[in-house]
């Protein structure tokens, strides 16, 4: 059992797949930063200054606070809409980043284009001839 498991480990779409859930824990911790710490600040400057992580909706009223981390420390129940925007820009901004690089990606790895084809077909015998032939050495047919 001991060798069946360290095969399955050592294959190599295992060790891919860890190596790429790291990679991607560790890019969407930086994609939150870039949201939180460098996008958010200046959006919510040209919207008159509002925090979107202080937006909510207090549903209960008898536990009235001023910021969501109030409202928190009081036990009140919220609708944190706020949070919400804050993670779908960071979706949006982390789609569009993975769109862009997995469009460098396919640029990079196109294919070469393909070489000029050495033969053609005789059109009598399809048999497959040098491009520069005149004559097909098969049926002697003349080609044009």
């Amino acid at each position: 059992m001991w060798k069946e498991f360290k095969d399955f480990i050592m294959r190599g779409n295992v060790l891919d797949l860890a190596v790429g859930i790291v990679i991607g824990v560790a890019f969407g911790a930086v994609i939150t930063s870039l949201v939180n710490d460098i996008i958010m600040p200046p959006i919510g400057l040209l919207l008159g200054k509002i925090n979107f992580s202080d937006m909510f909706i207090n549903l209960t009223p008898d536990k009235a606070a001023t910021s969501l981390q109030a409202a928190k420390d009081l036990g009140a129940a919220t609708i944190n809409y706020g949070l919400f925007i804050n993670t779908l820009i960071n979706f949006l901004i982390v789609a569009l980043v993975i769109f862009l690089v997995v469009k460098a990606a396919n640029k990079m790895n196109r294919p070469a284009p393909k070489a000029a084809a050495g033969t053609k077909d005789c059109p009598r015998c399809f048999t497959a001839i040098p491009v520069k032939a005149t004559r097909c050495p098969n049926c002697t047919s003349e080609l044009k």
